[in-house]
């Protein structure tokens, strides 16, 4: 999230991608700065205050008035000392909202004890922040946990991660018989679901008994443009019951509908503080711009190719702990070859890819022709302060080197080198192709041959290190394939623990390879059901929301043609039976006027985050596009 000091006297926003409610009365909001000090000085008070939940609510509110650095220095030193579960995961979702995305691991260490005393906060937390993880103990509590109330909230993380199944189960419990499970999925359905939801939540108004079950209905209604509900909320401001006032100045604020503003400047001096406080909180909403609209497909050319710099490529996209974006690629200098001269360089994003800074350089070319073909991997937990940095060093061609270098900084610095592939020959890895197994064990997917000269003979294999990267060792199984052999390998792990690769070929398919031994040795070569490919690299990563394996690759083959085919199109398909077949098969990129390759591809929040290469008219660019996770689920 992006944190803004408020400077000016008087804010005047306007909105962003979303359209708010037909309410609301124009597209700015306005307020003085005699009420905006006012409403910091609630939350302010408010976060201090010893009633723990309302100051977890007044921390949200400052964090979404741009005062995050102040939740930060109020909350971390409260999270080092408390113990309860619940409470911690409070403090740790209002740390992640304010930009310390890391204390996430709080919220997924929580969710993975046997004690189920804080799942439901954690997963409720985790769906408020809209953090997944790699969705493993997500996807757990919501499969097994016998509690209606924890399978709700886990179900709308992964609801809003782009699951499916999740978005059946909430839908499903929209209409239980039971009235407070309503109330949940209702309170959930209003920031997942959409207009066909208000059937059936008029439906459940009918029925209502219980009021503060009646309001949360009424609310989700106001929530997804329904104008009774609207007009339910406003009502509701003014209710003898302080429950519904707090839960209306709450939905108030998201709603964005600016004429219940007088109504809730009121309730800046009610009784209540966590009527205050969601008062000062939706007020402040309004001056900010709205929420972007979560279905955007962001689209942007990241390094356009330049006469000085004809090509970029091979990119990889971390998750810094601000949140940040750091995007890498090769820069080449002067020429467009894999020998040009050529090194690495960075640009951050603090808004999701929309906008990027300047580019820095982050690995200078040390090979005697370049280095390229970037990975940034952050480690695993717990040693997720660590950003590895894998290059290629090229000095001929027939030594190309893969190295690590480290970074306990956020990508600011990186330590020494450290070699990985310890044997003579040239070695390639691809962009973004490190994995960290469950068992910590990180595997460097390789193609060898000898000498590039002609093309050469790629032979697959795994460089692997089970000390975090210090020091490594070469697989003893190896994946040999006809003509050019097999080349440019990914691996990921399987549910069943085995470690599949993948590899291109001139075979007009993704062959594939499985090792039961973490990647050590390999079994005899097959390829994936169904895909036809041309010798181009593919790329595949688990979806965090729902385990399923997303592939992304050229889907074309004309035999005979250089390379197999032209690398258009760009598409993605799923699979929900770990590779055997394939579904939701989908083009990302069709323009018969370009070429697309060498994908990158991580998820941050219920996005799946890439880039590719474009290439056109004899130059290459790298490309960023982020999507959210259900496009790949949604028809044509």
């Amino acid at each position: 999230m992006i944190r803004q000091t408020l400077m000016t006297a008087l804010f005047t926003f306007s909105l962003l991608s979303m359209t708010p409610p037909a309410s609301a009365e124009s597209e700015k909001f306005t307020l003085s700065l005699e009420l905006i000090e006012k409403c910091r000085t609630i939350l302010r008070e408010g976060i201090e205050s010893d009633e723990f939940w309302p100051s977890i609510h007044a921390a949200e509110g400052l964090t979404l008035a741009g005062l995050g650095d102040e939740v930060i220095a109020s909350l971390t030193p409260k999270l080092k000392t408390e113990t309860d579960d619940q409470h911690r995961c409070g403090l740790a979702r209002e740390l992640v909202r304010a930009g310390d995305w890391q204390q996430a691991r709080i919220m997924f260490e929580i969710l993975d004890k046997d004690d189920s005393y804080g799942h439901t906060h954690a997963s409720e937390s985790l769906f408020k922040v809209f953090e997944l993880g790699d969705g493993v103990g997500l996807r757990r509590t919501f499969a097994e946990s016998d509690k209606m109330t924890t399978q709700l909230m886990a179900a709308a993380a992964l609801g809003r991660g782009g699951s499916p199944d999740a978005m059946k189960f909430l839908r499903k419990h929209l209409a239980n018989d039971d009235e407070e499970v309503r109330r949940i999925a209702a309170w959930i359905i209003a920031r997942v679901g959409d207009k066909s939801d208000i059937p059936q939540l008029k439906k459940n108004l009918t029925m209502a008994k219980d009021p503060i079950a009646k309001a949360y209905t009424e609310h989700a209604l106001a929530l997804l443009g329904d104008e009774d509900g609207q007009a339910a909320l406003k009502k509701n401001l003014n209710s003898d019951d302080p429950a519904i006032r707090i839960y209306a100045a709450t939905f108030g604020g998201e709603t964005r509908d600016f004429s219940i503003s007088d109504r809730l400047i009121e309730l800046l001096d009610d009784d209540t503080l966590d009527v205050r406080v969601r008062s000062a909180q939706s007020l402040l909403m309004f001056t900010q711009p709205a929420p972007a609209d979560v279905k955007e497909d962001i689209k942007r050319m990241v390094y356009p190719a330049t006469k000085e710099h004809p090509r970029y490529t091979e990119g990889s996209i971390v998750r810094l702990a601000n949140g940040n974006l750091l995007y890498a690629a090769t820069e080449f200098i002067g020429g467009g070859s894999d020998f040009a001269t050529a090194h690495i360089v960075g640009k951050e994003s603090s808004d999701l890819g929309r906008t990027w800074s300047d580019s820095r350089v982050l690995q200078k070319s040390t090979g005697n022709m370049n280095v390229m073909s970037v990975t940034l991997k952050r480690l695993n937990a717990p040693h997720d302060d660590t950003i590895a940095l894998f290059y290629l060093e090229k000095n001929s061609h027939e030594d190309l080197r893969l190295y690590v270098r480290f970074s306990k900084d956020e990508a600011k610095t990186f330590g020494e080198r450290i070699l990985a592939t310890t044997t003579p020959g040239y070695h390639v890895m691809n962009n973004d192709r490190v994995v960290q197994l469950s068992t910590g064990r990180l595997l460097a997917p390789v193609a060898s041959t000898p000498n590039v000269q002609g093309g050469g003979h790629f032979i697959c294999r795994c460089w692997f290190s089970d000390d975090f990267g210090q020091t490594w060792q070469e697989s003893e199984g190896k994946i040999d394939l006809p003509k050019r052999g097999a080349m440019e390998p990914e691996v990921i792990e399987l549910k069943d623990g085995r470690v599949m690769m993948i590899i291109r070929t001139q075979l007009g398919t993704i062959s594939t390879s499985f090792s039961e031994d973490g990647g050590n040795h390999w079994s005899e070569p097959s390829h994936l059901e169904g895909i036809i490919a041309p010798e181009a690299p593919s790329t595949i990563r688990r979806i965090p929301s729902t385990g399923d394996l997303l592939l992304v690759w050229n889907n074309t083959f004309k035999d005979g043609e250089g390379h197999g085919g032209k690398r258009t199109p760009l598409t993605a398909a799923i699979s929900s039976d770990e590779g055997k077949t394939w579904k939701h098969v989908k083009n990302l990129e069709s323009n018969l006027d370009q070429t697309y390759s060498y994908i990158s591809l991580i998820f941050v929040r219920n996005r799946a985050v890439m880039s590719h290469w474009v290439g056109e008219g004899g130059k290459l660019s790298s490309q960023y596009r982020s999507l959210p996770v259900s496009w790949f689920y949604d028809s044509e």
